[in-house]
């Protein structure tokens, strides 16, 4: 079972728009306001088949509509959209990105070189020092005070690389998280 509570809201929202004439009629909201015949002559298809994704997607809260006259017409709501951006993001990456300030050149250089995009780590440097800076990497991504089970901490660490029991051992090893003996609880240290 995934912890992220919005993995429900996100595979709802990718269910309501992985219907090829709903994403169109997002894409033609996108642009401007339509009525439901204006929808139908632009994708070629019934009224009351516009009127079903419309409603759909209502429900999704992507789109509203008002009366003008006679007519229906409909809008994007793009605040959804941006809500639920903001959602699929918290759940792709990594629980921190590394704040400018706190690293050196160096440290830039070996994030450049070992991590992709995303955040994980896409390889393990020969050398301690530059280890360690993958090691600061990856810490932020466990609170102060909180006792983590083995379980959970590979759970996070699985966010960064594949190989998550190096990474928690050379953690404890280099002295950036402590533990209870027999692999119990884990818990961030603080080196400064």
């Amino acid at each position: 079972m995934d912890s992220n509570p919005h993995v429900g809201d996100l595979v709802e929202f990718f269910k309501v728009l992985g219907e090829p004439n709903r994403l169109r009629i997002v894409g033609l909201l996108a642009q401007r306001e339509h009525t439901v015949e204006q929808l139908a002559a632009a994708l070629g298809v019934g009224a009351s088949t516009v009127s079903h994704h419309l409603a759909r997607l209502a429900r999704a809260g992507l789109v509203t509509s008002r009366n003008e006259s006679y007519y229906n017409l409909y809008s994007l709501q793009t605040g959804a959209l941006s809500g639920m951006a903001k959602k699929l993001l918290a759940q792709a990456q990594p629980a921190h990105a590394p704040d400018e300030k706190e690293w050196s050149d160096f440290d830039r250089k070996v994030l450049a070189t070992f991590i992709t995009s995303d955040g994980r780590i896409k390889a393990f440097p020969m050398q301690e020092r530059k280890f360690r800076v993958l090691l600061r990497h990856v810490l932020p991504a466990f609170s102060h005070g909180v006792r983590y089970t083995e379980k959970r901490v590979n759970e996070i660490l699985s966010r960064y690389n594949d190989d998550t029991a190096r990474l928690r051992r050379w953690l404890v090893d280099f002295g950036y998280m402590a533990r209870e003996g027999g692999g119990g609880k884990y818990w961030r240290v603080d080196k400064e």
